[in-house]
């Protein structure tokens, strides 16, 4: 199964540009204003779950982020953003991984993730997230969550998805984790279609 996934996200990126893919954004605001608004300091150790090839990477840069993780399943992914980046790759850490196969050896301030968590179907692939969020994530530390909502597209980029609520997120994460706020949002595609998202923001008890 994960070899499927790692070959399936291997060819999406390999085969298609980075405005053909639903999820494109040049300046990701939604993600941008939750560090902002929660006053996230430069020196954060932020990682950035199935990021892939996303401007949020660039944009942390801009403002300053000094302490950056990138994780993502697919090779060819992380070989573009470094092509984008260029010089400043250097100062990002890449993580080439299925994120339920991650070990991380440190503790992060930031756990950011967009549409990717979305991506696990199954009771236990969702409990070995939760388990991993709830290890790698220090004290006080955020967890930023973007996925589809109950309104949301059923698939994507052809991969069945799990839709998410509120309280289907406070079901999984609230035994380690108090939840600040929970929204839903659309988002534009390149192909001028709609995909409802909601965004939870949790912080670590």
């Amino acid at each position: 199964m994960n070899l499927d996934k790692k070959a399936h996200w291997e060819n999406v990126f390999a085969t298609k540009e980075e405005t053909e893919v639903s999820w494109y954004q040049q300046k990701p605001k939604t993600s941008i204003n939750f560090f902002i608004e929660n006053e996230i300091p430069k020196s954060a150790k932020i990682i950035d779950i199935g990021g892939g090839d996303s401007y949020l990477i660039d944009n942390l840069l801009e403002l300053g982020y000094t302490n950056l993780f990138l994780l993502d399943i697919s090779e060819n992914a992380i070989e573009r953003i470094k092509k984008r980046l260029g010089a400043k790759s250097e100062k990002v850490t890449f993580i080439v991984s299925n994120v339920l196969d991650f070990q991380p050896e440190t503790a992060f301030d930031v756990w950011h993730d967009r549409a990717s968590f979305h991506f696990l179907t199954t009771q236990k692939e969702i409990e070995t997230y939760k388990n991993l969020v709830s290890n790698s994530i220090s004290e006080n530390g955020y967890l930023f969550l973007g996925t589809f909502s109950e309104n949301g597209p059923l698939k994507c980029s052809g991969l069945e998805i799990t839709q998410y609520s509120e309280a289907k997120f406070e079901t999984i994460f609230s035994g380690n984790f108090n939840k600040l706020s929970c929204f839903t949002e659309n988002h534009q595609t390149p192909f001028d279609t709609t995909q409802n998202f909601i965004f939870c923001t949790f912080k670590k008890k």
